[in-house]
């Protein structure tokens, strides 16, 4: 274990986690964790790895060993968190460091806190690696794809110890403040290695950190201090347009603030943003015009399988006040020829998922039109996957594929790699794997549609399909579909807001 300990010291010190006179120190942390009473330092090679999950896994075995904990994914996960914490800096300290770089650059702020992010182990980035990504050309533009393996299923072990542990109130949720430095319990993620900024957005308390579980680069996480609901509104905007204004090499976003169409946490506001240039950004639009109440702000159709709406200025209080003129436009508006409904006596259907950044010097918020209602035919949603791309995908739309980056189910995996090695063979037997069975019609009309095709290009083309399928799914979701109707209703919509 000596050389197992030294190696981790050594790692936080080239990672800066630590300094040179922190090495005794942190050592003693480590020995106490896994009660040890004895060491000797080892020498050796500082080790060459940007994540300390390879150099944990000998501690976490050791500890399961001696009976410290056991041998279950959440109990390992809460003892490395314990593990690195010991090389963590206070929050004060990290702030100050933040600040500091961003008096020089903002982007180098953000850069100090996502490497120590990463160095922390707060960011899973051994799990995030083994997610299976590609690209696939569509007439929108590149699309994103990720098969999402990083986060490992639940241990029946832990599923039956969660009904013995008393349900608290603190944090109230995963995006809480409170997390910040919290223990953890089998019900709720350790989080002693997570560390928060204070972001002032137009006078309030806002906070900055980054997903533990990234789908792109510097994917972080803006949540507001105070647990209050999501709700799309004037001061959304004037908050993502604060945002990117501090950071400017960021594009920021929230997802709408209803069901069906809303993210998976609806209970607390925050946005999602990062360093990245999505399919939507590179989208091209069609001629723009100008509002007669706010003539600094030029607005645009995006062409996108989504409704999108982009808006433009130097002026950042005409494009908030065009902003909300487009969304409470949006919130009363019906086109019974094209199946939007507004309300449902006085249940509200209409929203917008919001998304901001700064492109040559001008503020950018592209406004997606979303609308929440289901009926009897499409009962998880008119706007939303229909049933012939549930097999490839069934879950809701949030911001970050509105954007063009699928995240899609981890059964894909094993389900793609199936009917490859089938369609090699020429035929599916859904008797021998029954669960392929619901991308049988997929599976024939492929085989159609590539009747020669070399063994050697089965996956990729696998992989194509896949991609097209979520533009699919993105047309779906689209209020305003792609077709001669769908275009002028698009048209009527952006003539009431002129």
């Amino acid at each position: 274990m000596d050389t197992h300990i030294t190696r981790l010291v050594a790692f936080a010190q080239e990672k800066q986690l630590i300094q040179p006179e922190d090495t005794i120190y942190t050592t003693n942390q480590l020995l106490g964790l896994l009660q040890l009473t004895d060491f000797t330092p080892q020498e050796v090679v500082t080790p060459n790895v940007d994540n300390p999950a390879s150099l944990l896994t000998p501690l976490i075995d050791y500890a399961v060993a001696q009976g410290l904990i056991e041998d279950t994914i959440t109990e390992r996960d809460l003892f490395d968190t314990k593990l690195m914490d010991v090389f963590m800096p206070r929050p004060s300290q990290v702030i100050a460091e933040f600040n500091q770089h961003y008096a020089a650059q903002p982007q180098k702020a953000t850069e100090y806190f996502y490497t120590l992010s990463k160095a922390s182990n707060y960011i899973r980035t051994d799990r995030t690696d083994q997610n299976i990504v590609w690209q696939t050309p569509t007439p929108y533009g590149t699309l994103d794809m990720t098969i999402n393996l990083s986060k490992p299923e639940k241990d029946p072990r832990d599923i039956a110890k969660e009904k013995h542990v008393k349900s608290t109130n603190y944090p109230k949720c995963l995006l809480c403040v409170e997390n910040e430095g919290f223990h953890g319990t089998i019900k709720h993620p350790a989080r002693n290695n997570h560390r928060i900024l204070p972001v002032s957005l137009t006078g309030e308390a806002w906070y900055l950190q980054y997903s533990p579980y990234v789908y792109y680069n510097e994917h972080c996480i803006v949540l507001k201090g105070a647990h209050e609901p999501m709700k799309i509104q004037k001061a959304t905007f004037a908050r993502l347009l604060a945002f990117v204004e501090k950071f400017p090499h960021y594009f920021v976003g929230s997802n709408a603030d209803l069901p069906i169409v809303g993210g998976s946490i609806l209970a607390h506001d925050h946005f999602q943003g990062g360093r990245y240039t999505f399919a939507m950004e590179r989208a091209a639009s069609l001629p723009s015009q100008t509002f007669t109440n706010y003539p600094a702000v030029h607005f645009a159709q995006v062409q996108w399988p989504m409704s999108v709406v982009r808006l433009q200025s130097h002026n950042q209080e005409q494009l908030v006040a065009a902003a909300e003129h487009v969304l409470q436009t949006w919130q009363n508006y019906s086109d019974a020829e094209v199946e939007i409904h507004a309300f449902s006596e006085e249940t509200p259907h209409n929203t917008v998922t919001p998304i901001a950044r700064m492109r040559d010097g001008k503020y950018e918020l592209d406004l997606v039109l979303r609308n929440n209602r289901t009926d009897a035919q499409h009962p998880l949603g008119i706007f939303h996957p229909h049933d012939d791309v549930h097999h490839i995908k069934k879950e809701n739309i949030g911001l970050i594929e509105v954007m063009g980056l699928a995240v899609l189910p981890a059964r894909l995996a094993t389900e793609l790699e199936q009917l490859a090695q089938a369609f090699a063979t020429g035929s599916l037997d859904v008797a021998v794997n029954p669960e392929l069975a619901q991308h049988q019609m997929w599976f024939d009309e492929l085989q159609k549609k590539y009747p020669q095709i070399a063994v050697a290009e089965i996956q990729k083309m696998f992989q194509a399909e896949v991609g097209l399928k979520f533009m699919r799914v993105l047309e779906d979701a689209g209020v305003f579909k792609q077709n001669q109707a769908g275009e002028a209703a698009f048209k009527r919509f952006l003539a009431t807001i002129q």
